[in-house]
């Protein structure tokens, strides 16, 4: 069935396809109407919706939803997605499924409610205590906001492991037409969960290991876990890498801004590729080191001041230079500032070699 919708409507169309039976939340611009139409069409679908009165409230739902084997889900924007952190650091810990849904706006602080990509690190690197990752997918449209919200669901029970649907707020507020996908088959009941029935009474769900050899054990098994999510759920795409020259690397709104950028770079004769990664964790290190050695520089194009640009510069290791284009406060940049940064850096890379 194809619809023209919100990416915040595709987001809740997403869950209910992919069998998510609670939603906890609270609202907060520009992801509001992710409750908004949850409030409607989970009750309708004979799932839970339940506005909580606050974030921290939402997220402990969740929780609990997730202990009882519960497909569940929230959203939030950037201060609310801060007050969920220490529920999303015990939802690893436990090794709870669930997804979460950030639409990021301008911050620090309060902020604004404009687009921007600042909660990166929040969610990538792991905005809580401890030594967990959440898996974080990055769609860049609004077919993307559904397809990775289910996506992120089986992820998520696959590893037991939160999963993070991070977009900025043009994508939640721009509209596009989706194609929604077939529901889901229903899936088998989880039997480390608690469902308040005898068979399910030796099941404990905890984050807690008071003896330090065991907490060490607890995180050595979350630390292979998280190995074996690097080797096996890494994805990103390319366009025009295969002769590139200059690389630009993007993920959410800012990889169209930087991929119409290279379209119309190609008419004027610059080899300029794009690549852009649909997991920022696990984050696609190795291919980008790859394409690294076959190109002359590479210019970082984000909505925040440097954040991707450090994992790019991680994976890059020093094999070409990495510079950064960035704008926050709500701004996108437009396809001629992105080729003049390109410009720059081309005289630049040719006046060193000079």
């Amino acid at each position: 069935m194809r619809r023209f919708m919100k990416g915040n409507d595709a987001i809740v169309h997403g869950a209910l396809l992919a069998g998510c039976k609670a939603y906890f939340g609270y609202p907060i611009t520009p992801a509001s109407e992710i409750a908004e139409t949850a409030s409607r069409m989970f009750p309708e679908a004979g799932a839970v919706f339940l506005q909580a009165e606050s974030e921290i409230a939402s997220i402990q739902m969740v929780f609990g939803a997730a202990s009882a084997g519960v497909r569940a889900m929230t959203g939030s924007s950037g201060p609310g997605i801060s007050l969920m952190q220490e529920g999303i650091s015990y939802l690893a810990g436990a090794e709870l499924p669930c997804v979460i849904a950030d639409i990021m706006r301008g911050g620090p602080g309060l902020g604004n409610i404009g687009p921007e990509q600042g909660d990166y690190f929040q969610m990538v690197k792991g905005g809580g205590h401890g030594n967990y990752r959440n898996i974080v997918l990055a769609p860049n449209s609004v077919q993307e906001m559904c397809d990775m919200t289910i996506r992120a669901f089986d992820l998520a029970d696959r590893y037991r492991n939160p999963a993070i649907v991070l977009a900025d707020g043009a994508l939640g507020q721009m509209m596009e037409a989706v194609q929604l996908p077939e529901p889901c088959a229903p899936k088998p009941a989880k039997d480390w969960a608690v469902t308040g029935e005898a068979k399910t009474r030796g099941n404990l769900i905890t984050s807690i290991y008071l003896r330090n050899e065991e907490l060490e054990q607890h995180n050595e098994k979350l630390q292979s876990k998280y190995r074996r999510i690097e080797q096996q759920e890494v994805m990103w795409e390319e366009y025009f890498v295969e002769d590139a020259e200059w690389l630009l690397v993007a993920y959410g709104i800012s990889s169209r801004v930087a991929k119409a950028t290279a379209e119309g770079a190609r008419l004027q004769g610059m080899k300029i590729g794009l690549f852009r990664p649909t997991t920022l964790y696990p984050f696609p290190s190795q291919r980008l080191h790859e394409l690294a050695a076959k190109i002359r520089s590479i210019l970082v194009v984000e909505l925040s001041y440097g954040q991707l640009l450090e994992d790019v510069r991680l994976a890059v290791n020093g094999c070409v230079p990495v510079r950064l284009y960035g704008r926050a406060g709500g701004m996108i940049p437009t396809e001629e500032e992105v080729m003049t940064a390109i410009k720059k850096m081309e005289r630049d890379c040719v006046g060193n070699l000079a």
